[in-house]
């Protein structure tokens, strides 16, 4: 259907450069609707805008509730009471003696957990230095020097000292006699403990050391023995898989086999065994550093 001419204007456009002139036909009801239009595009343009100043008001506002929160916290750590542990070394001879007495408090109880497990401590005596020695006492720095050399070898023996559990499960069999899984009328001395697990599940060791032993044992199917300081070895029995070589040194943590159920097994688990001077040790007295 042809539109009626009526509904058609036409735009005539006029070049200042004396060139030939333009026209355009545009249908009336969009020249009438003209300035509704303008004041749409206003109206959005003015929604924008609005939107920009809000947003950078709580830009701003945000910033300066943050520098608000930054001032109040470097206010209360500095109004932050002075704990019994926090050295107290500038100028303060007295406090800074306290806070090396504590270390050497801290350090006495270790040392004391470490000789329940029948393992050799460390002496203390001499760390804060002897004042009668040549007349000389050691000055501050020189004390934390030595406290600090002495925590890292403390560090390192308790790496190499298993502790822990070489997976973490539920135990199934304690250390010491009972009766004989294969043959219930008979008991058996049990030199270790079982940890629950199934087929696969991984094993870690539990301090580092060297491989002594990776292979196959009578009783206990695939088997590792580590050999940790102190002369303590660590044993892991009835793995399905070993991952480690004689020879090899592992760190404590390290997955070393997967559990299994070979040798004189009835099932899943991982056999864990401490020894010390190739006697076995209840390794529950290893499990954690309070024993």
């Amino acid at each position: 259907m042809k539109k009626k001419t009526s509904d058609i204007s036409t735009v005539v456009i006029i070049n200042k450069n004396q060139l030939p002139t333009k026209s355009l036909q545009i249908k009336t009801k969009h020249l009438n609707r003209l300035k509704h239009y303008a004041a749409g595009i206003a109206a959005v343009v003015v929604v924008l805008v609005g939107c920009i100043f809000y947003l950078r008001s709580q830009n701003t506002t945000q910033e300066i509730e943050k520098q608000k929160l930054l001032v109040q916290i470097a206010k209360l750590k500095g109004a932050a009471p002075v704990t019994a542990t926090t050295p107290q070394v500038q100028g303060k001879e007295g406090s800074a003696q306290s806070y090396i007495q504590a270390i050497e408090g801290k350090l006495k109880t270790i040392n004391d957990y470490l000789r329940r497990r029948g393992l050799k401590g460390f002496s203390t005596k001499g760390l804060g230095g002897d004042s009668n020695a040549e007349g000389k006492k050691l000055s501050d720095k020189e004390v934390y020097s030595l406290y600090n050399d002495y925590l890292n070898h403390l560090m390192g023996t308790i790496a190499f000292t298993p502790m822990g559990y070489p997976r973490i499960s539920s135990f199934t069999s304690f250390f010491g006699y009972r009766s004989d899984p294969f043959d219930s009328s008979s008991a058996e001395f049990h030199p270790g403990i079982d940890f629950k697990g199934k087929k696969g599940d991984e094993v870690k060791c539990t301090a580092s050391g060297k491989v002594v032993f990776a292979g196959w044992t009578n009783g206990y199917g695939n088997c590792i023995r580590i050999q940790h300081i102190n002369d303590i070895q660590t044993v892991y029995g009835h793995l399905s898989k070993i991952k480690v070589k004689v020879g090899q040194q592992v760190n404590l943590g390290d997955e070393i086999g997967l559990v299994g159920s070979t040798g004189h097994s009835t099932g899943a688990h991982l056999h864990y065994e401490v020894r010390r001077n190739g006697k076995p040790v209840n390794p529950v007295n290893f499990l954690t550093l309070n024993k």
